[in-house]
């Protein structure tokens, strides 16, 4: 397994890196949804938006910190 082509790595790394914004996207739309639909069901207010979001945004800061430590070893 050690024995592989070089010249792969760099593709697989820009792979990696394709993914890590569409990854970011439907982890924010899905918790941002997920809070729009817990506001309509729930509240007249949007703090379930407001909360979802923001969670969502560090959830997402967290994969791609926890991805590029991987595409780095």
């Amino acid at each position: 397994m050690e024995n592989q082509d070089p010249n792969k790595r760099p593709f697989n790394k820009w792979i990696m890196m394709m993914n890590i914004p569409i990854q970011m996207g439907v982890i924010i739309f899905a918790f941002t949804y997920l809070g729009i639909w817990l506001d309509e069901k729930y509240t007249n207010s949007s703090i379930f938006t407001i909360i979802l979001s923001l969670f969502s945004v560090f959830i997402a800061l967290y994969n791609v910190i926890r991805q590029v430590k991987n595409l780095n070893k």
